[in-house]
């Protein structure tokens, strides 16, 4: 993702800054999709791994990137803590 606009981005509900997903924390959402224990903000049960994701610069939240372009829909966001919790 180019840097310049990460730096532009914020998370949608509470403006905090964005960063791109560390490999280790995407290994474990992935591994939380491909057990089906992981849900967006909407209360979807994922099924796709994420190639891609952003998280906010407090650790809460993630919003996936689909094919180069983040989707920061408040619906589309993952509380990270579901990971941790399973």
């Amino acid at each position: 993702m180019d840097k310049k606009l990460l730096s532009i981005l914020c998370c949608p509900v509470t403006h905090k800054g964005l960063s791109l997903a560390r490999a280790d924390l995407l290994a474990s959402v992935n591994a939380a999709i491909g057990a089906r224990q992981l849900s967006n903000r909407d209360g979807i049960v994922l099924e796709n791994s994420l190639q891609e994701a952003l998280v906010t610069d407090d650790g809460k939240t993630m919003y996936p990137i689909d094919d180069g372009i983040p989707v920061l829909l408040e619906g589309e966001a993952i509380a990270i803590d579901q990971v941790g919790s399973r």
